[in-house]
């Protein structure tokens, strides 16, 4: 795909690279591996955001692996953590719209506000064209006339058109007619945003659930995908959002956003293992172009490297 093996996943690590993950590899560039050396690895992997709960996992694993392979020397080790990253990233695979398109596509764009939902669902419009696909957005933030209209900005830059109410309208009833819109017009993926809820009101997430069947009912098996936006430089804090809207719908995947501004590159272990949710894409800067497919390979390579 066009994304793919590009560099901007691996540039937008330049910060986590540079902070825990430099420190980490120098760690492991040690001579001997010592009960400090393992010490010193957890203390690393949780200042990185990758969790309490996940490190422990993984560093238990690694001690194992160290032991079964007889492995002694420091610089060695951080293969097997390289293999052992990989494999927890790669446990929950999932292939963005089941890796081919149907008739019409149905995605619904959640999460918090501030989140950089609005941004994230410009980058995910550039990727579908850049395959070629037309676009329909739908303005489903109806609780805010500045996400209306943010939206309508990006619509316009991009080329695509967009089905919006007026503030205060039901956001399902905008759904419905961007699918049917979507339908008369040919287009390939209607990519629908939803109001930036706070995760802990309850009446709130209700209705992003009534959203969802609104999709269903207009087309079955919509909506296709579900993708939680989870700003990268929230840390820890975004694991109670994404385990609360998970709750709500079923998410399907997430969007790593921020991803180049955080030196925490590490909450992507925890979101994989903790929650079971595949990574999709990552945001690597602020231009809509700035957006690349989630290869875990890859995305280890640049925590490294």
């Amino acid at each position: 795909m066009i994304f793919r093996r590009s560099n901007k996943l691996q540039d937008s690590l330049t910060r986590t690279r540079q902070s825990f993950f430099g420190r980490i590899a120098g760690l492991l560039g040690q001579s001997d591996i010592t009960e400090q050396t393992w010490e010193e690895l957890e203390a690393l992997l949780i200042q990185a955001d990758v969790g309490a709960n996940t490190t422990i996992e993984l560093v238990d694993a690694l001690r194992e692996q160290v032991a079964r392979d007889r492995v002694h020397r420091a610089g060695e080790m951080q293969a097997l953590l390289k293999g052992q990253l990989v494999a927890m990233l790669q446990a929950n695979g999932h292939a963005y719209l089941g890796g081919e398109g149907g008739p019409l596509s149905v995605v619904l764009i959640v999460g918090v506000n501030g989140s950089g939902k609005t941004t994230s669902i410009a980058k995910l419009v550039r990727y579908h064209q850049q395959q070629g696909e037309k676009v329909l957005l739908a303005a489903g933030d109806t609780f805010r006339a500045a996400a209306i209209d943010q939206l309508a900005v990006w619509a316009d830059r991009l080329g695509v058109d967009l089905i919006a109410h007026q503030p205060g309208a039901d956001p399902g009833a905008v759904l419905y007619d961007a699918i049917h819109a979507a339908q008369s017009r040919r287009a390939d993926v209607v990519i629908a945003d939803t109001a930036g809820r706070l995760h802990t009101k309850h009446n709130l997430m209700q209705e992003l659930g009534k959203i969802h069947k609104v999709a269903a009912k207009q087309l079955p098996g919509a909506p296709h995908e579900t993708i939680l936006v989870l700003d990268a430089t929230t840390g820890q804090n975004g694991l109670a959002q994404a385990r609360t809207f998970g709750e709500a719908v079923d998410v399907t995947g997430m969007f790593l956003a921020k991803l180049d501004g955080t030196a925490k590159g590490g909450i992507a272990f925890a979101v994989a293992r903790e929650l079971g949710l595949p990574i999709l894409f990552v945001g690597t800067g602020e231009r809509a172009e700035d957006i690349a497919e989630f290869d875990a390979e890859e995305f280890v390579d640049g925590l490294f490297e």
